[in-house]
């Protein structure tokens, strides 16, 4: 491969330059999705019961195969910052929480493989949070503790 200035690029090829950072959480989410979803029965691996694995060694967690290496496969992305395909660089580069990224990729939660296109809903999920869901469940817990504590008492 021959390595040329981009001023020279520019004479041959439209070139575009991206900077890091230049995608919001939730477009970097929406990203992810939309290049798992353009292989949806692909099988991906989910990583290895993360709840058992040491939380000093979590971030260095992943697996060939991985909704991970998916995204790290996609230009875009990398361009953005995605460092690597580990779930430490997961967590970092989308935000995710820990509960977050378990559920979306633990084994327990998802077994030792899954369809990318199932996992593109839960990534789409992630970045379009109904919160209708959160009030319902507020007010039914609300609901619910008077007869609790009355029980209790």
């Amino acid at each position: 491969m021959e390595h040329k200035p981009v001023e020279k690029l520019r004479s041959v090829a439209e070139v575009h330059e991206f900077n890091q950072g230049f995608l919001s959480r939730r477009e970097r989410l929406e990203r992810w999705a939309e290049v798992l979803e353009r292989q949806p029965k692909r099988r991906l691996r989910s990583l290895g019961e993360i709840e058992f694995v040491p939380k000093d060694k979590r971030p260095q967690l992943r697996s060939d195969e991985s909704p991970i290496t998916v995204a790290f496969e996609d230009p875009i992305l990398r361009a953005a910052g995605l460092k690597g395909d580990t779930l430490g660089d997961a967590m970092e580069f989308f935000e995710l929480s820990e509960g977050a990224s378990h559920r979306l990729l633990c084994s327990c939660m998802n077994g030792w493989s899954m369809e990318a296109g199932t996992t593109a809903r839960k990534v789409h999920r992630i970045a379009n949070p109904d919160h209708r869901l959160t009030l319902l469940t507020a007010a039914g817990l609300l609901t619910a503790a008077p007869a609790v504590l009355y029980l209790l008492s």
